[in-house]
């Protein structure tokens, strides 16, 4: 599961792109403010934002539950950040004890997706925002996060539906951003830097899921229209 609190991976520290203000800078006397006292505010300017509705989804097969706000930030990527990952995670726990902790503001912690030991898929962050799932800020903000219904030591747990789903999600996400279909781009949060999580763990099988993924991907002539991007 994703990082347990958001200041872990320094997502509650203000980012990368700044929004130049020069009627304040110039009461400041300076040009520009810092980058990191104004960044990630651009997107509450009129017309900036995508258009998003209620319960939309990224994913046709997925349903909407929505996380706590607490547990994500707004953003509209690809276009402030680029998406270019996905990183898989194991839930130690239910699927309804992830849900539940991903609604809890004081979790700090949340991935876009869960998929369920019976295939069955939840969204509850769409693919535009910053989900606080990686325990690094920068794979936060480039990639799309998936946890999976199961724990580490079980590999029972780790059932054809999971794989088959999970893959199928894995390839519609790979064709809308145009990530390769590799282990340098759909990667365990193990692989983190930075992070002290092992999960998906030594029985997820890598090379199963990598062909179903490929396979899942070849199959798609267009990426996933189900949502607006």
């Amino acid at each position: 599961m994703g990082a347990r609190r958001a200041s872990e991976d320094g997502d509650r520290r203000i980012g990368r792109r700044a929004l130049i203000v020069g009627g304040v800078a110039a009461a400041a006397g300076t040009a520009v403010l810092a980058r990191d006292e104004l960044a990630r505010l651009w997107w509450r300017a009129p017309g900036v934002a995508k258009p998003r509705k209620p319960g939309e989804v990224d994913f046709a097969d997925a349903r909407w539950i929505a996380a706590s706000e607490a547990n994500w930030r707004r953003a509209d990527r690809p276009d402030d950040y680029g998406i270019d990952m996905v990183v898989v995670h194991v839930t130690q726990g239910s699927f309804d004890s992830a849900v539940k902790a991903f609604q809890d503001p004081g979790h700090r912690a949340a991935t876009h997706y869960i998929v369920g030991q019976d295939g069955r898929v939840a969204q509850m962050i769409r693919e535009l925002d910053v989900a606080y799932h990686a325990g690094n800020r920068d794979y936060n903000e480039r990639s799309v996060g998936i946890e999976h219904e199961a724990f580490v030591d079980r590999p029972q747990d780790l059932t054809d539906e999971m794989y088959e789903a999970s893959a199928r999600l894995t390839a519609r996400i790979c064709a809308r951003y145009d990530i390769p279909v590799d282990r340098e781009h759909i990667i365990g949060h193990v692989e983190v830097p930075g992070t002290d999580h092992t999960d998906p763990g030594p029985h997820w099988d890598w090379d199963r899921y990598m062909k179903l993924v490929r396979r899942a991907r070849t199959s798609l002539s267009t990426p996933d229209a189900s949502a607006s991007p």
